[in-house]
């Protein structure tokens, strides 16, 4: 099957994704600083959101133009990564509203983790519909800081979860760090492609 219908069909849910995420900020009532400050934990969940839907969009378009074809299995698991990734606006929501509490924290962290396990599905069955000299597989057996960003990921993600219920601060540094060390994208394809 031809891959550009999963892209298309990709790109839109996401775009939709974010559209929910945007429409659930609310500007103050009051002219005030002191109001918009009130905002600061709702408009600091969005745009961390907002980065992680970018960083994954960014990955799957990469991981994508990489891959060969698409097959029923692949469908399917692209439809759960998409489905984790359209309860991420739903926890930002909730995680904004709370002003970072202990549950919402944690609920976050799992709406975070979810996606990343599923994209790991997705990239799984892509090598091995591919094969294992695919550009994909290539790139992801290449070594470089890509294996420890995956590894070091679902750690921090997992750490998040636990210290929600401690010091839910402790979780929104590991919530960022693990954006922070995504913003640069996995180059291990790109440097493949090139190569090609």
């Amino acid at each position: 099957m031809e891959k550009d219908r999963l892209l298309a069909f990709s790109d839109g849910v996401i775009a939709i994704i974010i559209t929910i995420m945007v429409l659930e900020l609310r500007p103050p009532h009051e002219p005030t600083l002191d109001a918009l400050r009130a905002l600061a934990p709702t408009f600091l969940s969005y745009v961390l959101s907002f980065i992680y839907i970018a960083i994954y969009w960014n990955n799957h378009h990469h991981m994508l133009y990489a891959a060969k074809a698409v097959n029923g299995a692949i469908l399917w698991a692209n439809m759960a990564l998409l489905f984790c990734l359209s309860l991420v606006p739903f926890t930002t929501a909730w995680l904004g509203e709370t002003a970072g509490a202990p549950l919402p924290t944690a609920i976050y962290g799992a709406s975070l983790i979810l996606p990343a396990f599923t994209y790991l599905i997705l990239q799984t069955l892509i090598v091995r519909a591919d094969g294992p000299d695919s550009v994909l597989a290539r790139a992801i057996h290449a070594s470089g800081w890509g294996d420890w960003k995956g590894k070091l990921s679902p750690l921090f993600y997992a750490a998040g979860i636990a210290m929600a219920f401690f010091t839910p601060i402790v979780s929104w540094v590991l919530y960022v760090l693990v954006a922070l060390i995504w913003l640069v994208p996995d180059r291990r394809i790109e440097r493949v492609v090139a190569g090609s």
